[in-house]
């Protein structure tokens, strides 16, 4: 699911670092509550103390911890995302794809164009065969995989929803590349199962999670066991539309997250990078 943080200021106004788990978050300035997309929950920005007064229109969001080296990160705002997606390699039949799956219930669960781009490259550096992807949807993040995945490539792609499989499947005949897609309709975790039960743990190359949240660690727990050293599982919504640092928002599935991001960081079976990139993802190289 791909959702997008847009924030919107100019003068600065100091804030208190608030404190949660015994870890200070990091000083955040120039916002405009105002512009906040209706992709972003009222309450992600709950813990800040926000001085209205200070606030303007425009364009710019810096984060800045001085613990850190003071890095200043600029947020995306609308213009600037539609130039990144005017960079955007999109192939005409991912485009049709998105723009249809727009159209039907759900559709936020879609990734983003530069999510997908992002996805297609990691297969490409990682010379990827063998890939599974947990929760297809309609297929656009799958249809970006197989597109680059050589001839002889295999992705297992596993949705529970017969009606989304029904698109996907009708994009990866247009596209030609259904010869390389395994859909498997069902529970994700059943298949993965499955699959260990047959003797394919270690042979596959990649994997992408972008399905119930509340399963994630055991997904994760089965796709190591699935991915081979040096493999890659990519999950996605690990920021969970801010929710996730948000000491205020504790529902199952922002807990479930949250709990799983902290397992990912002290989780010495892989290497792992957090990209701020649609709704967040994390990157793991199994060690």
């Amino acid at each position: 699911m791909s959702s997008r943080m847009v924030l919107r200021c100019t003068n600065s106004f100091a804030l208190s670092q608030p404190k949660f788990n015994g870890c200070f978050f990091p000083l955040i300035y120039h916002i405009n509550v105002s512009a906040l997309t209706r992709h972003v929950p009222a309450t992600a920005l709950s813990f800040c103390q926000l001085q209205a007064s200070n606030l303007h229109d425009s364009p710019v969001t810096v984060a800045s911890d001085v613990r850190y080296g003071g890095k200043q990160i600029i947020s995306v705002d609308s213009p600037l995302y539609d130039y990144i997606l005017s960079n955007i390699r999109e192939p005409k039949i991912l485009h049709e794809l998105r723009e249809e799956t727009a159209t039907m219930r759900g559709s936020q669960m879609q990734v983003s164009p530069d999510q997908a781009q992002l996805l297609a490259m990691l297969v490409q550096i990682l010379g990827a065969k063998r890939c599974i992807e947990v929760g297809t949807y309609t297929g656009y993040s799958s249809l970006a995989v197989a597109l680059v995945l050589p001839e002889e490539g295999h992705l297992v792609a596993c949705e529970r929803d017969g009606k989304s499989i029904e698109v996907a499947k009708r994009y990866y005949d247009q596209a030609g590349v259904s010869h390389k897609v395994d859909v498997r309709h069902g529970l994700a975790a059943d298949t993965l199962k499955s699959l260990i039960q047959n003797g394919e743990s270690c042979r596959y190359d990649f994997a992408f999670v972008d399905a119930e949240k509340r399963m994630y660690q055991e997904y994760f727990e089965l796709l190591l066991q699935l991915v081979r050293v040096g493999g890659l599982i990519v999950v996605d919504n690990v920021l969970w539309h801010g929710r996730v640092a948000d000491p205020l928002v504790n529902d199952s599935k922002t807990l479930s997250i949250r709990n799983f991001n902290q397992n990912l960081m002290e989780d010495k079976r892989v290497d792992i990078s957090m990209v701020p990139i649609g709704d967040g993802m994390t990157i793991c190289r199994k060690r």
